[in-house]
């Protein structure tokens, strides 16, 4: 099978906040920020396979500030690690404030993914093809969480 390059799957997404997205402080809701997370980081893994995927894990989000409503969202995602079947995806979150231009990182998670075939059957996804020396360090660290989350399902 051949290789893929991260930058041939990496997205950047935007979203504007909306009042319907707020919660009782008048902030962003945390879990709408979990679901644009997991559909950024699925289009990541979907390009990368191109096939169905399904999220297998969530590992590690963080929430760094808050999210106002009128700010602009924006998710940067791309593959870090692929194993036979699954993929780590990395997702940094921004709010960018429309009036001042001011871009605060207030959220990153790591989310595993798992390519499916026509059966629903966990499939085999391309290798990654590390260039950067960014890259090759995310494809380590990424590596030793593969690891230590096999290691927590077989305890």
């Amino acid at each position: 099978m051949k290789g893929k390059r991260v930058s041939e799957s990496q997205v950047e997404m935007a979203q504007v906040m909306l009042p319907e997205d707020a919660n009782a402080a008048g902030n962003v809701h945390g879990g709408t920020i979990m679901k644009l997370i997991d559909n950024a980081g699925g289009v990541v893994a979907h390009r990368h396979a191109r096939r169905n995927i399904v999220t297998a894990s969530i590992d590690r989000l963080s929430f760094h500030a808050p999210v106002y409503i009128g700010n602009v969202v924006f998710l940067k995602a791309s593959v870090n690690y692929v194993g036979r079947t699954s993929m780590e995806v990395g997702v940094r979150v921004e709010a960018e404030d429309l009036d001042t231009g001011r871009r605060v990182h207030t959220g990153s998670a790591y989310l595993s993914f798992v390519a499916l075939d026509d059966d629903g059957k966990p499939t085999e996804v391309p290798p990654l093809i590390v260039e950067t020396e960014t890259e090759k360090r995310r494809y380590e660290e990424g590596k030793k969480r593969h690891l230590e989350r096999a290691a927590r399902r077989s305890r």
